[in-house]
């Protein structure tokens, strides 16, 4: 029994990872400068920043059309697959899986889409997972089940450098509480539940970094060894560094840094970081 895996642009997954794992991935958009962008392909985070900068209005996002999974299905069906998995951004920060749903109910039951309940680092956590169980010879049935379980154990925790951009685009949840003008409080967020919420607020960036690093120390007491995946837009590069030089002590596998997707930088904005983690069984 042959799998595809499809995904959407919003797992961040490099052009590169998505080939070694035979992952198909479909673009959101960012409307940007009055032009309908393709995530990945037309647009990067750094032209996007450079252009508000320079005094641009800030940019929308919109999911891909049903017709867009439906050819991605069509394609990988009829590239030999039997059944396809389709693991997609959460469904309260995008309709990209109603797009993606839609789509599936014309091929007869052979798609199956999931909603992560995530997004960015998470997605692509979850997608890899899929890919290396396919690898394995699960059914789809197994796979997701697994990712059930996944969901439920997953945490992301990450800092932004302002939270304009998730306050502009509506994605910031009960973050909202956070929105003060005191000099010098980060706070600290979590995706839970498939929304954008506060996990804290501290006094200073170095301040940010102990707290997320202590937040892991928890984790891996909690679930045991554990993956971890990091987040990273531009301005951060160096809470990055400091955030995983805090981790290596820790029983976990650092698998890889994720720069952001023009869609996730959308919501995010610059000198994001943070880290997802996963438990290596479930």
């Amino acid at each position: 029994m042959m799998i595809a895996i499809v995904t959407d642009s919003t797992s961040d997954l490099t052009r590169e990872q998505l080939a070694g794992l035979s992952v198909r991935s479909v673009p959101l958009y960012v409307l940007f400068d009055g032009k309908n962008l393709k995530d990945g392909f037309e647009i990067t985070p750094t032209e996007l920043f450079r252009g508000m900068k320079a005094g641009i209005k800030p940019p929308s996002t919109s999911q891909p059309s049903p017709a867009e999974f439906a050819e991605a299905y069509r394609t990988a069906l009829e590239g030999g697959a039997d059944e396809v998995l389709s693991i997609h951004i959460s469904g309260k920060l995008s309709g990209t899986v109603q797009s993606a749903r839609l789509a599936a109910q014309d091929f007869g039951g052979r798609v199956t889409v999931v909603d992560s309940q995530t997004a960015s680092g998470g997605l692509g956590m979850q997608v890899q997972r899929a890919a290396r169980r396919v690898a394995e010879g699960r059914s789809v049935s197994e796979i997701v089940a697994e990712l059930e379980r996944v969901q439920t154990k997953m945490a992301i925790r990450f800092m932004v450098g302002t939270l304009d951009f998730l306050r502009i685009n509506g994605r910031i949840g009960g973050a909202q509480a956070m929105l003060g003008s005191l000099l010098n409080i980060k706070p600290i967020l979590k995706v839970e539940n498939g929304r954008v919420e506060a996990a804290g607020k501290v006094r200073g960036s170095k301040r940010a970094v102990a707290e997320i690093v202590e937040f892991c120390r928890d984790y891996v007491q909690q679930h045991g060894p554990s993956n971890a995946t990091f987040l990273l837009t531009e301005g951060a590069e160096e809470l990055l560094t400091e955030l995983r030089a805090g981790l290596n002590s820790l029983d976990l596998e650092q698998l890889s840094v994720l720069p952001l997707g023009a869609v996730v930088a959308t919501h995010v904005g610059p000198g994001t970081a943070g880290v997802c983690l996963e438990p290596k069984e479930v």
